[in-house]
């Protein structure tokens, strides 16, 4: 049957009250923000549709209107599953105030799900997330007083443990795309990302249920080159054209070709970063890398990692990956992330999570709000902040080498980087390690029993996890071990006996030597 033009008006009727909903997004890359306005404006006009189960496997947002904070109302969302609501504040809200129901999963381990949905599969079975917030030995993944413990379970298989997360029954796949044709054949030239598209709008039609594609173009039936077309017209019922404000690439971008590959731009000269603590952090973390090393870096205090391989010319040494499927390339900033800039090699999100999940991943840098006794990292929940972890957990959990990027303290610290050392001059209010964390969204004691290499990496220390424990093994020139590093943490850690000092060089200007350091490696 041909798909059927419609517009965005007539979106909401085809949205039935209690319908389980899942959305294509990543930040705002491929998200169907001309669909979700549409829904908005039924529900604020007519109170129809309400009371939905959304779900998606990525951030959505802008921390301001747009993204999932369409479906921010009271009496319009039952329920949502998702791997991260932070940027989304107004539904965030109505979760900490026991009004939806709220699940927070891995991000692979969602999008591993809409496959198996799509294939009638019972499920996803994984060890990601075992020993963190997702185990239901801890929080099973609920968010709040008001969510049922139904999704997720322990089990036990050949001997070993697994968690479990049930298939979900989906009434709407809302989608996105760059062309569709009269057939509904659609295409993702110009989108930065595939995301899960296919995946959710087959495990939509094995429900009974239906597809609505957001594009920019309607091409003639059978016009479109069959290799570019991502989803098949069969499972397509109805397609939206949006406005271009409506379809932007990134949150802040409407058209960039480097992003999608139609062109490969010349990249501007590397401003260099300012001399100050994240430099350190990000120097110092940037000496476990090696040659030809497959990596991710995440945002936050990891980005450092990124500008300073930049800045001493060894970017082109490393496979650059980012998690919703670019590999190559540089991963792009701020509001533009998750896209990626020249990337050699895109694939489809759950692709993706197969690699990095199957030990693809050589290394990763990640950020680090808080760190416990165990070892254990929290980055999803502090206090009544609720964000949720996106793909740190599956990256985390699964990389070789998990380094850990942050400051000591936090709240209004201050620091003078000189004469090849660092001084605090206002140390920070908030301790960030802790005797216990609030969430764990990295388990400590799950690397140890894996046997992974774990470094915690921080302006005037850096930490190891040796034998599950963590190991001050390393401290900054002219810092007092008692004084300057334990005094400021809620625990008490190893010490190693071969306790050395950081390299005075990083806390200098010019530094010019991670070339040579990791061509030393091998």
């Amino acid at each position: 049957m041909m798909a059927k033009v419609i517009t965005p008006d007539q979106v909401g009727a085809l949205v039935k009250d209690g319908a389980c909903v899942a959305w294509t997004t990543a930040g705002l890359c491929g998200f169907p923000e001309e669909l979700a306005i549409a829904i908005e404006k039924s529900f604020l006009e007519t109170g129809h549709p309400r009371d939905l189960w959304n779900i998606h496997s990525c951030g959505c947002g802008d921390w301001k209107t747009r993204g999932m904070n369409h479906v921010g109302h009271e009496g319009m969302v039952r329920r949502h599953t998702a791997g991260h609501i932070g940027e989304a504040p107004m539904l965030g809200k109505l979760v900490l105030e026991n009004k939806v129901q709220c699940h927070l999963f891995p991000q692979g381990v969602i999008v591993h799900l809409f496959r198996q949905m799509a294939g009638g599969k019972p499920g996803v079975l994984t060890k990601v997330g075992l020993g963190t917030y997702a185990d239901p030995r801890r929080e099973g993944g609920k968010i709040n007083d008001i969510t049922p413990d139904d999704i997720v379970k322990l089990v036990e298989f050949d001997g070993e443990e697994y968690l479990y997360f049930k298939p979900l029954k989906l009434d709407v796949a809302m989608i996105r795309g760059t062309v569709c044709d009269e057939d509904g054949n659609m295409t993702m030239d110009e989108e930065p990302l595939f995301l899960e598209a296919l995946h959710q709008a087959m495990a939509a039609k094995r429900n009974g249920g239906i597809v609505i594609a957001q594009v920019k173009y309607v091409a003639k039936a059978k016009t479109l080159n069959p290799k570019a077309v991502k989803v098949p017209g069969v499972l397509v019922d109805y397609i939206v054209v949006a406005k271009p404000e409506n379809h932007l690439q990134t949150r802040v971008t409407l058209n960039e070709p480097a992003f999608d590959g139609r062109i490969r731009k010349p990249l501007a000269h590397v401003e260099p970063m300012q001399l100050d603590e994240r430099k350190v952090v990000g120097r110092r973390a940037a000496m476990e890398l090696r040659n030809g090393a497959c990596v991710n870096m995440g945002i936050g205090m990891a980005d450092a990692v990124a500008a300073v391989a930049g800045e001493e010319g060894v970017s082109d040494d490393l496979l650059m990956t980012i998690e919703l499927g670019a590999f190559g390339g540089v991963p792009a900033k701020g509001m533009d992330f998750p896209a990626a800039i020249n990337p050699d090699c895109l694939i489809d999100h759950a692709n993706m999570f197969d690699f990095y999940d199957g030990g693809g991943l050589d290394i990763c840098f990640l950020g680090m709000a808080q760190c416990d006794v165990e070892g254990n990292i929290n980055v999803s929940k502090f206090g009544p902040k609720v964000v949720g972890p996106g793909g740190f957990v599956n990256i985390s959990s699964s990389s070789k080498k998990a380094v850990f990027c942050g400051t000591l303290t936090a709240g209004g610290a201050e620091y003078e980087v000189k004469d090849g050392t660092i001084k605090i001059l206002k140390e920070g209010r908030v301790q960030k390690f802790v005797q216990a964390n609030e969430h764990v969204t990295f388990s400590g004691v799950y690397a140890a029993k894996r046997g992974q290499e774990v470094v915690y990496v921080t302006e005037r220390a850096v930490f190891k996890l040796i034998d599950g424990k963590v190991t001050l093994v390393e401290i900054a020139p002219g810092m007092d071990v008692e004084k300057d590093v334990i005094a400021h943490m809620g625990f008490r850690p190893e010490i190693s006996p071969d306790l050395k000092e950081m390299p005075r060089e990083i806390f200098e200007p010019e530094w010019g030597k991670l070339k040579a350091m990791l061509a030393a490696k091998g």
